[in-house]
């Protein structure tokens, strides 16, 4: 007769490198495709996130549709817009999609797309209740068709599209091409205190699609 509480313990010493190995795998494998973490290293999304935040990144959406207006994302930054070349991984929001044409500003100091203005609430704010302007420079530009026009939300700290194009006056230079996302950043996590959605402002819900022909 086997004696059923020693066999127990070591069947389990036996298994245990097996469930090891897979579980490093299934982490791995999530790492890659799904899901991965990114620290903020800068001021220029602030107020929405803070140096030090840490936030989740879905891996897997743009597999299945292109990013939307209006939604933070991290990407693979050209080389022209890093201070370091090694600061691979950006984080900015998609203010305009392809074929989509921006201006800054209306009368009213607003960034239109499609000739519809942003009510750019998530724009910083200090703390005497000062908020950055959306532009302290005029542009005017037509994004070209599989790129996107990102912008951080704290305006006066960010290398962005805007930064770019009025460096460039390249569409192209000014812009990241779909292919360079890595993910949406849709929840901070870390600190506890701070741990929040990343929805999309409503005011993205008002842009029309760009007129075609």
């Amino acid at each position: 007769m086997i004696d059923e509480q020693t066999k127990k313990p070591s069947s389990f010493w036996r298994e245990l490198p097996v469930l090891l190995g897979v579980a490093i795998i299934v982490a791995v494998v999530v790492r890659a495709f799904v899901l991965q973490t990114f620290y903020i290293p800068s001021e220029s999304m602030e107020n929405t996130l803070l140096i030090k935040d840490r936030v989740l990144v879905n891996k897997l959406v743009y597999d299945f549709r292109s990013p939307h207006r209006g939604e933070v994302i991290v990407f693979e930054a050209p080389n022209s817009w890093r201070n370091d070349p090694s600061e691979e991984d950006f984080i900015k929001r998609v203010i305009a999609v392809g074929g989509d044409h921006v201006v800054c500003c209306d009368d009213k100091q607003r960034i239109t797309i499609n000739g519809t203005p942003l009510d750019e609430t998530y724009v910083y704010t200090n703390p005497d209740g000062l908020q950055d302007l959306p532009s302290e420079e005029q542009f005017d530009v037509t994004v070209p068709k599989g790129r996107l026009w990102v912008m951080g939300d704290h305006r006066s700290r960010s290398g962005d599209s805007r930064y770019n194009f009025i460096r460039s006056k390249d569409p192209n230079q000014a812009t990241i091409a779909e292919d360079n996302v890595v993910g949406r950043a849709f929840v901070v996590f870390w600190p506890f205190s701070r741990a929040k959605w990343l929805s999309v402002p409503d005011t993205f819900e008002k842009v029309p699609n760009p007129a075609t022909g």
